[in-house]
């Protein structure tokens, strides 16, 4: 799956990125996916009309003025909180999300059991910079998702500042052994489209302990991927190689990371001091959460619309992901609301494990294969909360230039494109069914400030521009259902 990412990467829309270090998680499915032929008998032409943009004008004005999605959020972000894979918040967030598809309307809703990893982080990590006259100095620390921990003693050791890969392969053994890597790759900040300069960014936080530790190192930092400068630290998930030692992985701030590159280029620091107590335990059952609306004419047919349902356990997982699951629900709910039954069986999922494993995504996509589902469309929100710009299309030719043909009644909404990219890291196994996906593309630029810090809280989401992404995002979903793909 590695590689077939990469590849996708190279020479692709910046928009691409949003989904590397999510893609490059997923595991190969072990089933060989049935691809379905698909009938799809039209019931209208293929060209939008009048009658559309009176249906869009339906669903901003059902969402705008008594949509529940902000609501639910809240509830979500309060009530569960921060629901990392595994553990009580996370199941907790299960039977809220539950309760929320029962109260939209959901013809069904069910649970998906999968066995998801349990990482605990422990106590709060200590990180201290150590100078040349002994004086010390905090750093706001955090350990990387999956990591191994220093014990509870930490860990010192001197630390040599890497820029790239290739700059820790010309300084090899004789360098770094012994040594804390500290990576200070900085999130480029010439790019308009943030996602592509978090995707030149992710492989140091995904890879780097291995990278670092084939050269003797004891542990690894590594600069937050954030657009902004301050005190709050970002996870993530990092990937050990098997074949590797696992050292521990930690990010830090980049305000801190700033301070601590100045501090070597000045030749004063003399360690760093380190302290985590992470572990991994044996796995455990969860749940994607689904709730369907049955469909009519082709209720055997269905159309996914998802988020994932698990968060970092720094902040409340507000923007990634609850509003992509609040944003799913309101699809549902707005159809039941304005008496629509689709064409299709709609299907909101609420994907398990998205973080630190992809096992919801892999899990429904076995189910999918094994009662041989015909998926013809799958949309998937997990970009955040932020006033909605566009979609990207990752569906063969002549089906994006059928869903590009309907801009023009999206534009009122202020959403301005329909374009080739990735539909999202949980959706994406549906690809093997012949399903066209979709992803949201909310406003980039705050996401990053926010993204796996313990700033992703319900307070930073606006209820305006979160219903106008649950407005899209139904408009895209009763166009495919009308029209197919």
């Amino acid at each position: 799956m590695v590689g077939w990412f990469w590849d996708r990467m190279v020479g692709a829309s910046a928009w691409d990125t949003l989904f590397l270090e999510k893609s490059i998680r997923m595991r190969p499915l072990s089933v060989v996916f049935h691809v379905m032929p698909f009938v799809l008998t039209m019931t209208a032409s293929a060209q939008i009309d009048s009658s559309d943009f009176k249906q869009a004008d339906q669903f901003r004005i059902e969402i705008m003025r008594r949509g529940t999605a902000y609501e639910n959020l809240h509830v979500l972000c309060k009530q569960a909180g921060p629901r990392i894979s595994g553990s009580p918040a996370a199941q907790k967030a299960v039977e809220l999300t539950a309760a929320m598809l029962r109260t939209a309307g959901a013809d069904t809703v069910y649970l998906q059991p999968c066995l998801v990893p349990r990482w605990v982080r422990g106590p709060k990590e200590t990180g201290k910079l150590v100078l040349s006259n002994g004086k010390e100095i905090p750093l706001a620390v955090t350990s990387l998702g999956n990591t191994d921990g220093t014990g509870p003693n930490g860990l010192r050791a001197p630390v040599v500042e890497v820029g790239s890969f290739d700059e820790l392969e010309r300084l090899g053994s004789n360098v770094l052994s012994g040594k804390i890597v500290f990576f200070n790759f900085l999130m480029n900040p010439e790019y308009v489209e943030t996602f592509r300069a978090y995707g030149e960014c992710s492989p140091y936080r995904t890879r780097g302990a291995s990278r670092a530790v084939k050269h003797g190192a004891v542990a690894m930092l590594v600069r937050s991927l954030a657009t902004n400068t301050d005190g709050h630290p970002h996870t993530g998930t990092q990937m050990y190689a098997d074949s590797l030692p696992r050292i521990p992985a930690l990010a830090i701030s980049t305000e801190d990371a700033d301070k601590l590159s100045d501090l070597l280029r000045q030749r004063m620091v003399k360690s760093v001091y380190l302290k985590n107590q992470c572990k991994l335990y044996p796995d455990v059952e969860s749940y994607n959460v689904v709730g369907e609306l049955r469909g009519g004419k082709y209720a055997d047919e269905f159309i996914t619309v998802g988020g994932h349902l698990d968060a970092w356990d720094l902040g409340e997982g507000a923007h990634d992901d609850g509003a992509g699951c609040v944003h799913s629900i309101e699809v549902l709910r707005t159809f039941k609301a304005l008496g629509i039954q689709p064409n299709r069986t709609l299907r909101v999922v609420m994907f398990m494990n998205e973080e630190n494993g992809l096992r919801g995504a892999t899990k429904y996509a076995e189910l999918a294969e094994q009662k041989q589902e015909k998926h013809l469309f799958a949309l998937e929100s997990d970009a955040g909360g932020f006033s909605p710009r566009g979609f990207t299309l990752d569906m063969n030719e002549a089906s994006r230039r059928k869903v590009q043909s309907w801009l023009p009644v999206f534009e009122p909404l202020n959403v301005h494109y329909l374009r080739a990219g990735g539909g999202g890291a949980d959706i994406n196994p549906l690809k093997k069914f012949g399903a066209g996906l979709a992803g949201l593309r909310p406003d980039p630029q705050r996401y990053f400030d926010l993204h796996h810090a313990a700033t992703d809280v319900f307070e930073q989401v606006n209820k305006r521009e979160l219903h106008l992404g649950a407005v899209a995002m139904t408009l895209l979903v009763y166009l495919v259902d009308k029209y197919g793909l």
